[in-house]
C-alpha cells in the first residue's frame, strides 16, 4: 500500500467535508464559514496594519533624507517601498500559511486552517497561488468578489482557494482541564499530586533499519491521523489505525513489540521518524 497516495475529498453537506483516506476510511471535517474567516482576517489585518504603520513611520523619516541627498536614489527608494508594501501584504499570508500548518495568527485565533482538497497540509506553491489571487478576491472593496465566491461554491471557496485547490476547515482544539494542567477538580488534589506518567510510546524503540525505509510522506500520513483521531468514532479510529500500521509494517518490516497497542506503535514510529529527520 502506498502511503504517499493523495487523500480524496468529497462534500457531504454545505458545512461538512468527508475525507476518504488511502485506507478507505472516511474522516469528517467541518468547513470554516464566512464568520470565522472574517474574524481571522480582522485579526490578521490588525497585525498587518501595525507592521505597515511602522513602515510608514520609517518612510517619513528616511525618504526626505533621500530626496535631499540624491533625486535618483529617492526614486529607487520609492520603488523599494512599494515593493516592500507588496511583500508585507502578500508575504504575510503566504509565509504563515506555508510554514505554520496552514495558519496565520488570525486563523489560529479563529481555530481554522487551510488544507489541500486532498486533506494534506498546503505547501509554499499552494499558499503563493491562493494569496496572489487574493488581490482579485478583494475587489471591488473588502473582499466583495471573495465573499460572493464563498456563497456560490459548495465548499465555501474564494477564487484563491479555487485556483490553488485549497479549503479552509475548522480545527478541533483539545479541551482544557477545569482546574489547570493537572485536571484536578479540587483545591487539595495538588497535595497528593504525583509525577507525570510518561507516554507509553516513549518506552518503545523500533529498529533504526526499518525506520530508515520510511519517508517524510509516511510521517505526514501519521501526523494526519494523530491530528484527526479525536474527531473519529472509536470504531473508525481503530480501523484506520490498523490499516495504517499494516501499511507501515509492509513497507518497513517493523513489528509492534508484544503488548504494544497499535496507536503506541504508530506514535513510536512517528517519534523516531522525527528524530531521523532532525539528524539529516
Amino acid at each position: 500500500m502506498d502511503l504517499g497516495r493523495d487523500l480524496r475529498s468529497d462534500q457531504l453537506s454545505q458545512d461538512q467535508l468527508s475525507i476518504d483516506t488511502p485506507e478507505l476510511v472516511a474522516i469528517e471535517m467541518a468547513l470554516a464559514g464566512i464568520g470565522s474567516r472574517f474574524i481571522a482576517l480582522l485579526v490578521d489585518y490588525l497585525i498587518w496594519g501595525a507592521g505597515m504603520l511602522l513602515l510608514v513611520l520609517a518612510i517619513i523619516i528616511i525618504l526626505p533624507a533621500m530626496h535631499t541627498f540624491n533625486k535618483i536614489s529617492a526614486q529607487w527608494a520609492e520603488a523599494i517601498v512599494i515593493f516592500i508594501f507588496f511583500l508585507l501584504n502578500w508575504g504575510y499570508f503566504t509565509l504563515f500559511e506555508a510554514f505554520w500548518n496552514g495558519r496565520t495568527p488570525g486563523k489560529r485565533v479563529a481555530k481554522i486552517r487551510v488544507i489541500q482538497r486532498s486533506g494534506r497540509s498546503i505547501g509554499l506553491l499552494e499558499s503563493m497561488a491562493r494569496n496572489l489571487v487574493r488581490y482579485v478576491d478583494q475587489l471591488p472593496f473588502f473582499y466583495g468578489v471573495g465573499v460572493i465566491a464563498m456563497f456560490v461554491t459548495r465548499q465555501h471557496q474564494r477564487l484563491g482557494d479555487l485556483a490553488a485547490g485549497t479549503l479552509v476547515v475548522r480545527d478541533r482544539e483539545p479541551e482544557s482541564p477545569l482546574w489547570g494542567d493537572t485536571g484536578s477538580r479540587t483545591f487539595t488534589a495538588q497535595l497528593y499530586a504525583k509525577a507525570p506518567i510518561p507516554e507509553p510510546h516513549t518506552a518503545v524503540t523500533l529498529p533504526a533499519l526499518g525506520i530508515s525505509k520510511l519517508s517524510s510522506t509516511d510521517l505526514e500520513v501519521l501526523e494526519g491521523f494523530f491530528s484527526r483521531r479525536l474527531d473519529m468514532s472509536l470504531e473508525t479510529r481503530h480501523a484506520l489505525g490498523q490499516r495504517i500500521a499494516a501499511a507501515i509494517q509492509a513497507k518497513s518490516g517493523l513489528e509492534a513489540p508484544a503488548g504494544t497497542s497499535v496507536e503506541t506503535f504508530l506514535e513510536a514510529t512517528a517519534r523516531q521518524l522525527r528524530d531521523q529527520a532532525r539528524l539529516q
